[in-house]
């Protein structure tokens, strides 16, 4: 079966920066719906169409492609006391909203003098990365993952 729209399609992956460094990999397969859902970056969407279990790919994401550019304005500096926790931590991530009232995920980068710089970047914006698939699986969605918009079951999401 190729993959086509409204197809669960299982891989496994591997993602390394520039420098060859693995950034993640897939310890088991995962599996997500085919057919423009936002489950997996599109350019690789785009890539894996038409391609059958057994299949595998390789490309080259420019930063607009995968985690975005890097957004200075997405780094702000807090004082400590606008924190719940005063046990504070470099790496510590929590949840904010942008202006338009879109989740955004913050990590602490640096804490100091009572200051604490938060970042809303993907640790990997701005990054050219190489994504590396072979695909496992491929099979047709049932109806409630199409009405749904992602994979049910193993692999995917449970309600």
């Amino acid at each position: 079966m190729q993959i086509a729209m409204n197809t669960v399609v299982t891989i496994t992956y591997e993602l390394r920066d520039s420098d060859g460094n693995v950034l993640e990999a897939s310890k088991e397969p995962v599996s997500y719906l085919h057919g423009g859902y936002d489950n997996i970056f599109p350019r690789v969407e785009e890539e894996l169409h038409g391609k059958s279990k057994g299949d595998t790919i390789e490309l080259t994401l420019e930063p607009a492609d995968a985690f975005g550019e890097y957004d200075e304005e997405l780094v702000q500096m807090e004082p400590a006391s606008a924190f719940p926790s005063q046990d504070l931590k470099v790496g510590m991530q929590f949840e904010g909203e942008d202006e338009s009232g879109e989740v955004i995920l913050y990590t602490i980068t640096n804490i100091e003098d009572g200051k604490v710089v938060v970042d809303g970047n993907h640790p990997w914006a701005g990054e050219r990365v190489l994504f590396k698939a072979s695909v496992t699986d491929v099979r047709t969605a049932g109806k409630e993952e199409v009405e749904h918009g992602h994979v049910h079951g193993a692999g995917g999401h449970h309600h």
